[in-house]
């Protein structure tokens, strides 16, 4: 399997989004924002057809959208929480544009599936390399802010009254969730971000109360998750992307059991 260089790439690059996706997932549940964190994802769809459309490669659309909506949403702050109706109506309105940006270059059309259920056996290097930087940056951004970002995740009022800016660390987190979305898309897909940043945060959720050991584990599952799925999809040439969702999906429910 790995004597081709197209999935050593996958490995790679499955490996680096899954450790970033894991570590930020683990937070974004613990804020209770994971719907937010799925509208980025359809936001991004969006910002790619559009780049297309404009020709600049669809990763740079991806990351401009997500990034802006991510600032948006973390502007609210607080607020963010009783606004899902408000992010609903943005995610179908960006699907609607995505539409509306293949219609006008149909030529891309084909490429959509990618674009919506992932293709990391697609990976080259120079897409590798950028998700290496991107992942780095979301990272140390993450480590920067993790301190103020759990207490004002646990104890917002607190928080504030300690002179913590809870707009502040809203708009670096989201603007780091939206950055995590636009490595997750190339892995899984548009439609099932969920996968990775969400499915393990939550197994971790219920098998440890302990932060950092929250962390490594929802990191590890993630990782375990896509390279399982990308050695499952080898083997029995279906999907990466269906394989990934699998074995996210059985972890929880074994973790249910517990």
């Amino acid at each position: 399997m790995l004597t081709y260089d197209f999935m050593i790439n996958a490995f790679l690059a499955a490996g680096i989004v899954g450790l970033v996706a894991g570590a930020v997932g683990y937070f974004l549940v613990l804020r209770g924002q994971t719907f937010a964190g799925h509208a980025l994802s359809h936001v991004g769809f969006a910002g790619a057809t559009g780049a297309v459309l404009i020709g600049v490669a669809p990763i740079w659309g991806l990351l401009g959208f997500t990034l802006i909506a991510g600032l948006g949403m973390g502007a609210l702050g607080q607020r963010l929480a009783g606004r899902d109706v408000a992010i609903g109506i943005v995610l179908t309105l960006s699907l609607g544009l995505g539409l509306l940006f293949l219609h006008f270059y149909t030529a891309y059309a084909t490429q959509v599936t990618a674009l919506l259920f992932g293709n990391v056996l697609g990976v080259d290097a120079p897409t590798l390399w950028t998700l290496l930087a991107l992942g780095g940056v979301a990272l140390v951004a993450l480590a920067v802010i993790a301190r103020p970002l759990l207490f004002a995740t646990l104890q917002p009022e607190l928080a504030e009254a300690k002179g913590v800016s809870l707009r502040l660390v809203s708009l670096a987190f989201l603007g780091i969730v939206a950055v995590t979305v636009a490595e997750c898309v190339q892995i899984v897909g548009v439609l099932l971000v969920f996968t990775l940043m969400v499915g393990p945060a939550a197994v971790a959720g219920r098998v440890t109360t302990r932060l950092m050991a929250g962390v490594a584990v929802s990191a590890g599952l993630a990782v375990v998750e896509a390279w399982g799925g990308i050695a499952l999809a080898y083997w029995t040439d279906w999907p990466s992307s269906f394989w990934i969702t699998v074995l996210s999906g059985g972890f929880y429910f074994l973790s249910l059991l517990r």
